[in-house]
């Protein structure tokens, strides 16, 4: 489980996140929708330990993020997965490199081992057969693709997502959704998904909930929410609302 505890951090005079309370359960897709600007971002880096809170705490199966030794959270960052809003792909690397890039660093597998681990995985997110095509000659889609293969290559417990449906067209953009919902039903782990998304935070949320003004308003199943009373998400889910 991930449970966030009153997480506050700010930037200067600037507040971004304002007293985040939100828990996650093991298995679940965890959507966090919210305006540009609104911490979404922000939150996900406090959840993987790449910042520290100025107030708060966020907790993995009860082990605090900000509060481990560089050991203790490099251990933890062994769990999680991120897929970067970029893809955060070295275009001087081919698909297979790319993915392979984790296992290179950070294990003592074989040359052989490790490129059958990476033909899986880019099986899984159905990418046969592209493990020497350059980055550069891929689209859009086949990029978030192999990002997602990498950030699973290590086999972890949590991924996080940093919108993964930015800068696509709909149809690359509705692969990229259905990835989602067959890594969740398939692989079984914690996602934590961060998007403006709204149609994609239907489709893959067990769960979703509204980050605004730096703290959550309201968390609920996509029914829910998209019967919700609340202004604030009205105003969203009708594309009104401005950070």
């Amino acid at each position: 489980m991930i449970e966030i505890v009153d997480l506050k951090k700010n930037f200067g005079s600037k507040e971004v996140l304002r007293g985040v309370n939100l828990k996650i359960k093991n298995g679940e897709v965890m959507v966090i929708i919210g305006g540009s600007g609104a911490g979404k971002t922000i939150l996900l880096r406090h959840i993987i330990g790449l910042m520290k809170p100025d107030k708060g705490d966020v907790l993995i199966d009860g082990v605090s993020v900000p509060k481990s030794s560089t050991a203790e959270l490099e251990k933890l960052r062994k769990r999680f997965g991120m897929v970067f809003q970029s893809g955060a792909l070295l275009n001087s690397l081919t698909a297979g490199e790319n993915v392979a890039l984790p296992l290179v660093e950070h294990t003592t597998m074989s040359k052989a081992q490790i490129m059958g681990t990476v033909t899986e995985k880019l099986n899984l997110v159905h990418l046969r057969g592209i493990e020497k095509e350059k980055i550069a000659n891929l689209s859009g889609g086949m990029k978030k693709r192999v990002a997602v293969a990498r950030a699973i290559v290590r086999d972890p417990e949590i991924i996080l997502y940093d919108e993964p449906t930015s800068e696509l067209d709909p149809i690359m953009a509705h692969s990229i959704v259905n990835l989602i919902v067959h890594l969740k039903k398939h692989l079984g782990f914690i996602s934590v998904v961060v998007t403006h998304d709204i149609e994609a935070a239907y489709k893959v949320g067990n769960r979703i909930a509204m980050l605004h003004e730096g703290r959550i308003v309201e968390t609920g199943s996509p029914n829910e929410i998209a019967g919700s009373s609340n202004p604030i998400i009205k105003r969203f889910i009708h594309g009104e609302i401005s950070d």
